[in-house]
């Protein structure tokens, strides 16, 4: 029997950046730490024609598998994201470790700012991260530089305050006594989202920001909710934001106005609102690539599914609800038909869609602190694909969950 293969991935302008260097060596810092460096097997493992081999009996049977624990963070993990070849987990110790595919070891680490990193997004060569000090920070990958991930920017820019400082109609009102300029969130970021060369950010001061990726200036401020924003996606030029205030908006772009607008001349539209459980926040949300159907995490642990017809989102519904977790969704991600929760009572529900319900697949126990982040890579793995989740107990751990079905439950 062959053995499972793990498929080559794609490759994004950031990682054709990097992928030259990652055999060159890395930092000395790098260096210092590769008797830390957690692989899945015990021996390395090197690449043959692009592709990797993993021992058979790794990934044998039908049921998950827990494939590796990564350790090497200073605080608790709190974001993740996959590039092509590289995984970037970051946490709030301020730290964003660059983790090279397959094998899992440590490409690079990188970091500066006051406050922990709440999330992050590649665009092209460059990585934006959102900070807890209410700045998002840019950082170039360059494989020319000694700095493989350069900080170049800040958002907002000291262009962007230069040209608004002076005009007092810029400042607004963010709680009794305090103003800003309505380019500055007034609280941590707590994430990101990317469409159609615009980045969008969302912080615990209600408001959802929008960004051009091309000069970072800043055109809008939406005060887009009654309480923290805690969730960001977009989906077919949609933009959706979940809050502790128990609703989902979506957002979309107006087509009459591509210039800068003000925090009173609005360049977007509420599209729709899509309502969860009375007095329960929603901490994440996930939409599924047809755009037909909506999942958001809250607090009461379940998971909520909103449906809407074809052409539209106004008339969006609540058509099913799962009791997920025995404390709170924390995190979802969403891979083809299959959907993963995370939770604060440390455990990954498995969750395989069918119409509008839910089939229970399985669940992933290991962490021992509560699950923040969860990434599944659409790349085939031996019949299965690999999940990424990142805790509060500081650690990275990969799984392997297979494809086909595997004694599903209805729920």
């Amino acid at each position: 029997m062959n053995s499972p293969i793990f498929e080559s991935t794609a490759t994004t302008p950031l990682l054709s950046a990097l992928s030259t260097t990652s055999s060159s060596g890395s930092n000395s810092e790098d260096d210092n730490d590769n008797d830390n460096i957690p692989i899945i097997d015990s021996t390395r493992m090197p690449f043959q024609d692009s592709k990797f081999r993993l021992p058979g009996s790794q990934l044998c049977g039908h049921s998950h598998k827990s494939l590796a624990v990564l350790s090497g963070h200073v605080g608790t993990i709190s974001c993740l994201a996959l590039c092509g070849e590289f995984i970037l987990s970051a946490s709030q110790g301020k730290d964003i470790i660059v983790w090279q595919q397959p094998d899992l070891r440590k490409f690079a680490k990188f970091g500066q700012g006051d406050g922990s990193v709440k999330a992050l997004v590649t665009i092209g060569n460059k990585v934006f991260t959102a900070h807890q000090d209410s700045r998002i920070r840019v950082w170039k990958v360059s494989r020319s530089s000694e700095n493989v991930f350069r900080l170049v920017a800040t958002m907002p820019t000291r262009k962007d305050y230069l040209g608004k400082f002076m005009k007092q109609s810029n400042y607004v009102q963010t709680r009794r006594h305090h103003k800003h300029l309505w380019i500055e969130h007034a609280d941590s970021i707590s994430c990101l989202a990317v469409s159609k060369g615009f980045i969008y950010s969302g912080s615990w001061d209600k408001t959802l920001k929008v960004w051009r990726v091309s000069d970072l200036k800043c055109l809008e401020s939406i005060k887009a909710h009654d309480d923290a924003i805690n969730g960001l996606v977009q989906n077919k030029g949609l933009v959706y934001s979940a809050s502790a205030d128990g609703k989902i908006k979506v957002w979309c772009k107006k087509n009459s106005s591509e210039h800068e607008s003000s925090s009173s001349t609005s360049a977007h539209s509420l599209k729709g609102v899509l309502v969860g459980h009375k007095d329960v926040s929603l901490n994440s949300v996930v939409v599924c690539p047809d755009g037909e159907l909506v999942y958001g995490g809250g607090s009461d642990g379940y998971v909520m599914v909103w449906e809407g017809k074809r052409g539209g989102v106004d008339s969006r519904e609540l058509v099913g609800e799962v009791k997920a977790h025995k404390m709170a969704v924390l995190c979802l991600s969403l891979v083809g038909e299959f959907l993963f929760s995370g939770s604060a009572d440390k455990s990954i529900g498995v969750w395989r869609r069918e119409g509008v319900g839910l089939l229970s697949v399985g669940i992933l126990r290991g962490h021992e602190g509560p699950v923040k982040c969860l990434q599944a890579s659409p790349s085939s793995v031996g019949g299965g694909f690999l999940v990424y989740s990142g805790g509060l107990d500081r650690s990275l751990r990969v799984w392997w969950v297979p494809k086909e079905k595997v004694h599903t439950k209805k729920t």
